[in-house]
């Protein structure tokens, strides 16, 4: 049985997308009684959920699918099952298809709006279910709570009705349908529809029955909706509740003399003022839906914040002519009002906000958009203790337990409709007729059923879809339902319509130029505003594999116009999914792993975090510079300090504030400050009582404040860390180096192809012919498994390709020249100097590509085994590192370096990695992104040693001040560079070590793009030059700090 209209399908006619469905409404179920209004949904006598294990059929075209499938007589014996809520690409049926913007194939562009029918799954659901006794009489109404993407219902042999718009509710009045004993219930679902068109979100397409499907049932006399508001007065001590009910009388007589009765209680389940705070008398005609606003002034309430979330259980008891409940509903509410000042500042309750958001779509990788609640729980708890304050639901309203979520643990909320035509949105919906009643119904569904969470303080009309007419239809609608909320809308670049200026994917350089200009748009694309209005990025920092570079530069901007609300990171999940490779190994999938076509690659892998939710070196970052809590030195040598608290609405009293004070990393004296009164947004002066020291020479000095819990929260444990900041402490503590004459005597013999410097414990090989360290032998240990060469490769990042192919024709950030430059160097000159019986001086000079000059490298040899190496250079074009590249066994796998830490570090990611003294095994300090690249550098780092369980190793450290980068990799430079997935890195018997003077940074403006800011790039035409030791290493040498003080004298 096709549905049609004039031969169309419903699925592809734009202007049916429903067919018997109820209006939307608030999320809400019936109770009998108070008592029972306080516990969750089950709770309901009148609540029945009908997710698990339904019979299924899935076939690829509509043709094949089982026409009478619905009939109680139709035999499905052989079908299988699939669970309920799931997408059932992930559980066999069909494959998962990755797009950004290019519609899947069975969406024919060409001929708006129709379907592919050789390609069109369709998956046929059934299942039965009983009506519990005490429904008698009542109305039985059936919710689904997201179906993907079109779908019809059938209770009992009988069509009910249809939908489209995939991430609101469809609710069906099943009554007349349902009998008192087994009802049947079949559900036929299409993949593709009319209303796929709308929903070209950058994100894996699935399709099915994907979140909760449940019954529940009203009496004849229903609160069929409500909206409670609140007003707060002019000091925002004070509020006015609103509560606007709308009650429907389904029955056939007139009702007189019912009651709506609204309480209040408190956190402490106290009644606010009185136990019935509001109530109002009313008649409700047969057939007719009656609606009513009760009002209540509330002194002094608790107020709802992102940082205080304080909710009320608001409740409203139906009564009838005798007094007797006919129901309760029930709802959390908090109290806050949303405002824009004339600075352009958005105000929560007098207060002016910076969303330090991020974008999220739901993601499972192994349930797809069917995620499990555990999981929301799991994102929450995450953004919570990274200082994340805000989310996009990116681009669809997403499950209504979310919602719940944020209001409970405090979460600004925008709210976004279901609506992207990324690839037609020139063509579609703009102001086209026809697609305007399902693009008003797509907004109104999300906002009718949202309202009422105080987390949501900005209604979204959508992603990338164009601008038009049907937008201004979608915005007249949302304010007959809504006026206290903003209205926000990127594609609106004339800002015509919305109340808050947004753009993506600026820099900060070009925020700031908006921002000062008071205007909006894109780069090329801005037009003047009128009046200041709250600026957002609703997209920024694209977190695109090692990516996320400068991201403290946006926060500096935020901070420093009044109307500079903040943004929102793309994104928050890598959108991978767990697969088995060939070999049985997992990994996470992305685009055309599956065989899908067309596929946009990696591109969905975007997050913070991975699919697992274990963190991306960038969320430590994002933690770091969205902290409320900021330090800066007054006289850091005195220990006088500025605290700055950046929270809008708590104190610093539950905050614990402790000190570190460490010589070259080792804690030499800490303490703890008490009673720290610093209000919100307030700023104050302290003074840290460190001792006075002796000062010791080569020894550097940072001061570190480290602000934690001070009890137990919903999301995070006393003691967990929300902010810190360190200082270096510029002591004028001495430099010394080693006299000469203290050496041990060392000898050189000339080999013909190679020069050979013996010492008392080592011997080393300098190659003639190669002009590099050959080989490092160390008491008998050989510590190279290969040369240390010159390198100026790395593995390029996702955004260092700039999504390089030959359909695009985009340009890689660095010249690929320079991938074997460091291999093909060719040797110039090559001499030796002894400069004494202890020193040997032998100096290299390299031609190499893409260089204004020879490279010169000098190896200065000591006897006690010290090497000083020196490299200059001076590009003629940018370079993508200057360093050096070396190979040890795999026996000296443990790691230890002074530098930034403990996670991976960029040139232009680097505030989150604090100095000091850390340690791990290579392969736990590597980090796997799911597309390989280069990854796992530490930077600052002022010396590393690679060693084994006998603490005999390669100690390598910084001679000329600028501090070296480096990483360590269980596997080759060129095994990484082929890597397409994690299981393409072999396991090799070696470690990969990087000296690098530095790589330039990562950036992450622009999706795909590197766009690396200046100050971060090894500029063509500028020399460069740095030094470090190499040696061996055994413990009773002392420990890393006393052989990194014992410096060699510079010859």
């Amino acid at each position: 049985m096709n549905e049609k209209s004039n031969d169309i399908p419903d699925w592809e006619n734009p202007n049916i997308f429903s067919k018997g469905k109820e209006k939307a409404h608030s999320t809400s179920i019936p109770f009998e009684s108070f008592d029972e209004a306080l516990g969750n949904r089950e709770n309901s006598k009148y609540f029945k959920l009908l997710n698990g294990n339904w019979k299924f059929n899935w076939v690829k075209t509509p043709r094949e699918r089982p026409k009478e499938f619905y009939k109680e007589d139709f035999k499905i014996d052989s079908w299988e099952e699939i669970d309920v809520p799931s997408n059932w690409q992930m559980r066999g049926y069909g494959i998962p298809i990755y797009t950004n913007v290019n519609y899947p194939y069975s969406i024919n562009t060409k001929e708006i709006p129709k379907i592919d029918h050789n390609y069109n799954p369709v998956g046929s659901y059934r299942t039965n279910f009983e009506i519990p006794s005490n429904w008698k009489e009542r109305e039985v109404i059936i919710h689904f709570a997201g179906v993907k993407s079109a779908f019809y219902i059938w209770i009992n042999g009988e069509k009910v009705g249809y939908s489209q718009g995939s991430m609101t509710p469809a609710e069906f009045n099943i009554t007349e349908y349902v009998k008192p004993d087994t009802n049947i219930l079949a559900v036929e679902v299409y993949r593709w529809s009319d209303g796929s068109y709308l929903e070209d979100q950058d994100m894996w397409r699935f399709s099915g029955i994907f979140r909760d499907v449940y019954l529940y049932s009203t009496p004849k006399l229903h609160i069929r909706d409500f909206f409670a508001q609140c007003e707060l007065d002019e000091n925002y001590i004070h509020a006015i509740l609103k509560v606007k009910v709308k009650v429907i009388n389904s029955g056939k007589e007139d009702m007189t003399q019912n009651k709506i009765e609204v309480s209040l209680l408190d956190e402490e389940q106290q009644f606010v003022e009185s136990e019935i705070l509001i109530s109002e008398t009313f008649t409700a005609k047969s057939n007719t839906e009656h609606q009513m606003e009760l009002q209540a002034n509330i002194k002094d309430p608790k107020k709802w914040t992102g940082e205080t979330p304080y909710l009320y259980d608001l409740f409203l008891k139906l009564k009838n002519s005798k007094n007797q409940i006919i129901e309760v509903e029930h709802c959390k509410i908090g109290f806050r009002m949303i405002e824009i000042n004339d600075k352009g500042s958005f105000l929560i309750n007098g207060k002016s906000i910076i969303f330090k958001g991020v974008n999220r779509h739901e993601h499972d990788p192994d349930h797809g958009r069917a995620i499990p609640y555990s999981r929301m729980v799991e994102d929450i708890v995450i953004m919570k203790r990274n200082n994340v304050n805000a989310v996009r639901t990116s681009h669809y309203p997403n499950h209504p337990k979310w919602y719940d979520l944020c209001d409970e643990y405090g979460i600004y909320v925008m709210d976004e409709c279901n609506l992207e035509s990324h690839g037609l949105r020139d063509k579609i919906p703009t102001s086209d007729p026809n697609w305007t009643n399902a693009c008003v119904d797509r907004m109104v569904s999300m906002v009718e059923r949202d309202k009422n969470h105080p987390s949501i303080v900005i209604w979204s009309l959508g992603n990338e879809a164009g601008m038009g007419e049907n937008f201004k239809f979608m915005k007249e609608e949302t304010l007959k339902i809504d006026t206290s909320r903003p209205i926000h809308y990127e594609g609106d670049y004339g800002q015509e319509i919305v109340d808050i200026m947004s753009s993506m994917y600026l820099s900060p350089k070009h925020l700031e130029r908006n921002l000062k200009k008071n205007t909006a748009g894109q780069i090329g694309r801005t037009v003047k505003i009128g009046r200041p209005r709250p600026y957002v990025l609703c997209e920024y920092a694209h977190a695109m594999g090692n990516s996320l570079g400068n991201f403290q530069e946006f926060m500096d901007v935020f901070e420093k116009y009044p109307n500079a609300i903040g943004g929102f990171i793309w994104d928050f999940i890598d959108q991978g999914l767990r697969k088995t490779s060939d070999k049985g190994e997992e990994f996470w999938a992305y685009g055309g792993d599956y065989g899908d076509k067309p596929n946009d690659r990696n591109f969905c892998i975007n997050g913070i975090v991975l699919p697992d939710r274990k963190p991306n070196p960038a969320l430590f970052e994002v933690k770091k510079v969205y902290q409320n809590i900021k330090i800066y030195p007054v006289n850091i040598t005195e220990g006088r300090i500025l605290i700055h608290n950046k929270f809008d609405f708590i104190t610093l009293s539950d905050i614990n504030f402790d000190w570190e004070l460490t010589a070259n990393g080792y804690i030499i004296q800490h303490g703890t400050i008490d009673n720290l009164e610093v209000g919100p947004g307030e700023q104050k002066e302290i003074f840290v009582p460190f001792e006075k020291l002796n000062l010791e020479s080569n020894t550097e000095y940072h001061l570190k404040f480290i602000s934690s819990l001070q009890n137990s929260v919903l999301w995070g444990k006393k003691g967990h860390i929300i902010a810190w900041d360190q200082f270096l402490v510029p002591f004028n503590a001495l430099k010394e180096s080693n006299a000469i004459e203290d050496l041990p005597k060392i000898t050189l013999d000339d080999l013909g192809e190679s020069y050979v410097i013996k010492g008392d414990e080592f011997k080393l090989i300098i190659g003639k012919k190669t002009g590099v360290l050959e080989g490092y032998i160390y008491r008998n240990l050989k510590l190279l498994n290969s040369s240390l060469i010159p390198n100026f490769w790395r593995v390029p990042t996702d955004n260092d390709l700039g999504l390089f192919d030959e359909a695009s024709q985009s340009v890689p950030s660095f010249d690929f020249n320079w991938k074997d430059t460091g291999k093909n160097r060719i040797l110039k000159d090559i001499k030796y100097e002894r400069i004494n019986t202890s020193v040997i001086k032998i100096s290299v000079l390299f031609i190499i590509n893409n260089s204004e000059q020879d490279l010169s490298i000098q190896y200065t040899i000591y006897g006690d085994g010290n090497v000083i190496i020196k490299n200059t250079i001076k590009p003629s074009v940018n370079m993508a590192r200057f360093g050096m590249q070396l190979t040890i066994p795999n026996e000296f796998n443990q790691l230890t370096w002074f530098g930034r830490g403990p996670h991976e570090t960029m040139l232009d990611r680097k505030t989150s990695g604090a100095i000091g003294i850390y340690s791990g095994k290579v392969d736990e300090l590597i980090h796997n992104y799911i597309k390989p690249q280069e990854n796992s550098n530490r930077t600052d780092v002022r010396w590393a040693a690679l060693t084994n369980i006998e603490d005999t190793g390669l100690f390598v450290s910084d001679i000329g001040g600028t501090h070296l980068s480096i990483s360590a990799w269980p596997y080759s430079l060129d095994d990484l560079d082929s890597a397409n997935h994690t299981y393409d890195l072999p396991k090799r018997d070696i470690i990969t070590f990087n000296i690098d003077y530095k790589q330039q940074g990562v950036g992450g403006d622009v999706p795909g793009l590197a766009m690396i800011h200046k100050k971060y790039i090894l500029k063509g035409g500028e020399e460069y030059s740095y030094t470090f030791r190499i040696r061996g290493y055994a413990k009773d040498k002392g420990d890393f700090n006393t052989l990194f003080k014992k410096v060699p004298p510079l010859i």
